[in-house]
């Protein structure tokens, strides 16, 4: 049971950790060379939160099934809920509007060293108030885990 715990606590770390590099990587002021390359590397930390994130959630339910744990918890009914409200937002959100603003900056004709256009600029700051969302979510996911009863 300890090594499922284990499992279960260090999948959703490295599942939902990402979420909170979205900030860094896709803050304002930078230019287009250098938001080409924060989205390609945010396209690689996605990967965790697919392959962490579906762990995680098989492993919880998995802790809750072998405990005796009632379904009908609101920790848990509460826990899946956010964590299915954390997926609309980078799934659902933040997936398409990353996409949109990577075709917007990969026009040739925009040097790496100008300045955002204004509809990137703003896509920008709307994919920057997500990872907000998403993180704030994220922390009463965390919070939900460790006060449990």
């Amino acid at each position: 049971m300890k090594w499922l715990v284990l499992v279960h606590v260090l999948t959703a770390i490295i599942g939902i950790g990402p979420t909170y590099f979205g900030h860094v990587l896709c803050r304002g002021g930078q230019r287009v060379g250098e938001l080409r390359r924060s989205l390609e590397l945010f396209g690689f930390l996605n990967f965790f939160p697919k392959i962490g994130g579906t762990i995680a959630v098989l492993s919880g339910l998995l802790l809750v099934w072998l405990d005796g744990w009632k379904f009908a918890s609101f920790w848990i009914i509460g826990s899946l809920a956010l964590y299915v409200a954390i997926q609309i937002v980078v799934v659902g959100l933040l997936g398409p509007m990353t996409g949109k603003l990577q075709k917007l900056i990969s026009d040739p004709a925009l040097k790496a060293e100008q300045e955002l256009p204004a509809e990137s600029a703003v896509l920008l700051a709307k994919v920057n108030v997500l990872f907000y969302v998403a993180s704030a979510l994220g922390l009463v996911l965390f919070a939900f885990m460790i006060m449990k009863p």
